[in-house]
């Protein structure tokens, strides 16, 4: 299981990646690899307000149709449109081409309450079991 250092982490298996007022989100490599195959992404527009812990999309793989949350509330200032036409970037690269959205954030201090690195491979990991 793949858990890079930098990043934040939601107990729904979302990861957030902060530069500034910024947080990028994405799903994972657990998730995606729990969801099997990703065939879907459906993504919101541009400029929609999102609250910490409501769903901004949903992902579509060959085993279910899973919600995916916001981690901090926001302003959605970018999508992946990459992702409508290739959704399986999700199950081959979580981390990096398979960013979903980006939030410019109400409240910066809202990710103090997501996981490390650390914490979520232990969170993770007794998930798996």
């Amino acid at each position: 299981m793949n858990i890079p250092t930098d990043l934040r982490y939601t107990k729904d298996h979302e990861w957030v990646r902060i530069q500034e007022n910024m947080a990028t989100i994405g799903i994972t490599d657990y998730a995606q690899s729990e969801l099997g195959d990703i065939v879907f992404v459906e993504l919101p527009e541009v400029n929609t307000s999102v609250k910490k812990g409501g769903v901004f999309g949903t992902l579509e793989s060959v085993k279910a149709v899973s919600d995916i949350y916001t981690p901090v509330s926001g302003v959605i200032t970018k999508i992946n449109d990459q992702l409508e036409d290739e959704p399986e970037l999700v199950n081959q690269n979580c981390y990096d081409k398979a960013w979903m959205i980006v939030i410019r954030m109400d409240d910066p201090a809202e990710i103090t309450a997501l996981m490390d690195a650390s914490a979520y491979e232990k969170y993770a990991g007794a998930e798996a079991k």
